[in-house]
This record gives structure tokens, C-alpha cells and sequence, in this order.
């Protein structure tokens, strides 16, 4: 019994994954120069090099405060949104052939449009984030609101309770579990388009980290700054969950 919890344990921490993966990444890259695709241990190397100089951690900051930035700004406008146009027939009829237009164009297609809007500063950068992620913010939040169950509406306004008390009491703390699975999708489409967005224009970030080591054929570095990105971005997610669950989980956020 005990080997099994053992091993039920390392399942679940999803470590054979990770071992798994360097494992097969350690054989292919035998195949080829370190140019090309390099090993875990030269990666390694790549990246301790960005460490000591600094330089990982500046595009980290830089990076970070970027997604920061444009999540929040996302989720203020997205989230209220979404509650209108889930709540009043009116907002969907207005509102939902435009999200379900902009919806399908990716953020990446107005990388242009932005860079001369908004200029090549940060401007820009948050912008195309806060546009990436409103989207599945605001489907998430529709779909929550939507989901209710009539039977628990019908039960407030019988026992006389107003149509805003009845959203606010009801459809709104119902809601909740699918608002938080658009928040969750919403940063990881933030991490997404940051790289897009400092590939082009930017002097600083991961992205532009990324996009100039193929310059100096370090593709180590490149790989140092796409593992750096999913860490960051599996840690938030965690982050995310916990605090779900912590404060949420009276609304069945799990």
C-alpha cells in the first residue's frame, strides 16, 4: 500500500512528465549541433549566463509588469461586460456580433495597427495584451451568466427580491466559477501575445529576448526564454488556483 500512495504521489506531481521530456529532448539533441537544438545541460549554461548578468531578470520584470498591466486593465473592462451582455437581452444584441467578429482576429493582426496608434513605447504592448485577453474573459463570464439556473431566479423574485438583488445575490455569485476560468484563460492569452508583441517592438522583455538571440545563434538562450515564460506562466496559474480556492470555494470554485 505504501509503494502504490508513492507512486499515485509521483504521478500526480506530474514529475514522470519532466523526466519524460528531458529524457527525449537529451536524445534528439544528439542528432544535431547545439546550434540547432541543444541539450538541457548547454541550456542550462545559456541560462545561468542570463542570470549572472542580469539580464534574465530585467526581461522577467519588464515582461511581467507588461502582462500586469494589460490583465488587469482586460479584466475590468471584460468581466462588467460580460455580466451586461449575459444579463440584459438588449447589451447581447448590440454587443455579441462585435465579440463574435473580433473574437476570431488574433491580437497578432494588429500589432501594426497599434505600433501607430499607440507608438512603439508601452502604450502599444499593453494594449494588444488588454485586447487578447478580453475576449475569453468575456465569453467565460456570458456563458456563466447564461448557465444559472432559472429555478433559483424564479425562487428569489417570488419571495420578492428585486431584479438587482436577484443578480447580485444569485446570478452573479453563480457565475462566479466560469468568471474565474476566463480570468485563468485571460493570463495565459496575456503571456501569449507579450512575446508577439516585444518580437516586434521592444528593447526589453523576454519576447525581445527570444527574437535577438538568433542573432548571435544562441539558441540556448532561446530556449532559456521560452522554459522562463511556461514557468512563470504555470506558477501564476497555481497562484491563481490557490487563491480560487482559498477565497471562492463558497462559490464552487474548485
Amino acid at each position: 500500500m505504501e509503494i502504490k500512495k508513492i507512486i499515485n504521489r509521483v504521478l500526480k506531481s506530474g514529475l514522470i512528465t519532466w523526466i519524460l521530456l528531458l529524457a527525449i529532448w537529451s536524445i534528439g539533441s544528439l542528432f544535431y549541433t547545439p546550434d540547432f537544438l541543444p541539450n538541457p545541460i548547454i541550456t542550462l549554461d545559456g541560462a545561468k549566463t542570463l542570470v549572472t548578468s542580469g539580464t534574465l531578470w530585467t526581461d522577467i520584470f519588464v515582461s511581467m509588469s507588461r502582462v500586469l498591466k494589460g490583465w488587469t486593465a482586460g479584466l475590468l473592462f471584460a468581466i462588467p461586460v460580460g455580466l451586461v451582455v449575459g444579463n440584459f437581452k438588449w447589451a447581447s444584441y448590440v454587443f455579441e456580433p462585435f465579440l463574435n467578429f473580433f473574437r476570431f482576429v488574433p491580437a497578432i493582426g494588429f500589432i501594426t495597427l497599434f505600433l501607430l496608434w499607440f507608438g512603439v513605447e508601452e502604450k502599444s504592448k499593453v494594449a494588444l495584451i488588454f485586447y487578447a485577453v478580453i475576449f475569453p474573459v468575456m465569453v467565460n463570464t456570458i456563458a456563466g451568466v447564461r448557465s444559472v439556473d432559472h429555478s433559483l431566479i424564479e425562487a428569489a423574485e417570488s419571495m420578492g427580491a428585486s431584479k438587482r438583488r436577484t443578480f447580485f445575490t444569485v446570478v452573479f455569485p453563480s457565475a462566479i466559477p466560469n468568471i474565474f476560468t476566463g480570468v485563468r484563460l485571460g493570463l495565459s492569452s496575456a503571456i501569449i501575445c507579450i512575446v508577439a508583441a516585444e518580437m516586434l517592438a521592444a528593447s526589453e522583455g523576454l519576447g525581445y529576448l527570444i527574437y535577438t538571440s538568433r542573432l548571435y545563434y544562441r539558441t540556448d538562450w532561446i530556449f532559456a526564454g521560452i522554459f522562463t515564460l511556461g514557468l512563470i506562466g504555470l506558477l501564476a496559474d497555481k497562484l491563481l488556483r490557490f487563491l480560487g480556492k482559498k477565497f471562492l470555494y463558497r462559490f464552487g470554485v474548485r
